[in-house]
């Protein structure tokens, strides 16, 4: 078995169709076992005997306009996974607070893993401070007028994303052990 987090796009927890105990249900009913949410932002948890990151992604993405009735972007990692980001120590140096936000934004695409981390538009007070294990670090000064980081980033990679505080990396990583 391997644990995994499936970090859904798109989650407001005010829709009651996107809850955590919905989210969990469609996940069980799946298969999955070990099903277990973090915070209400559509974080996860869950084990499974598939090696198929693929194969789990689109599963969840179908079942929930099925189930639930809306679409979300899946993005599967391991526990493995997103160890090796934590290995990777993207925002040494960097503390996320009222000055500085530190974000890590998943993306699908695995054509699109290899590419190098992207240019912030300039003027921006944002600072890619890299992309590895298929995703992108950014740190945003709080305190400066800056572009809309989400938007740009889904000019650069599209849709298919999904974004979370370096915080909430950390508590995933946590809960996955």
């Amino acid at each position: 078995m391997t644990r995994y987090v499936a970090l859904l796009r798109g989650i407001a927890p005010t829709n009651p169709s996107m809850r955590n105990e919905n989210l969990r249900r469609v996940a069980e009913g799946l298969g999955l076992t070990g099903v277990r949410t973090v915070i209400s932002s559509g974080n996860v948890l869950f084990d499974s005997d598939s090696g198929d990151r693929d194969a789990l992604q689109q599963q969840l993405e179908a079942a929930r306009p099925r189930e639930l009735g809306f679409r979300s972007t899946s993005i599967v990692r391991s526990s493995h996974e997103i160890g090796r980001l934590l290995e990777a120590d993207p925002f040494a140096g960097y503390e996320h607070g009222p000055a500085s936000y530190l974000l890590v934004t998943f993306v699908q695409d695995r054509a699109r893993w290899g590419d190098p981390a992207p240019t912030p538009p300039d003027g921006a007070a944002i600072d890619v401070v890299g992309a590895a294990h298929g995703a992108v670090f950014t740190v945003t000064d709080a305190t400066a007028r800056t572009t809309d980081v989400m938007g740009w980033l889904e000019k650069v990679y599209g849709t298919r994303i999904s974004s979370r505080t370096w915080r909430t990396v950390l508590r995933l990583h946590r809960a996955l052990e």
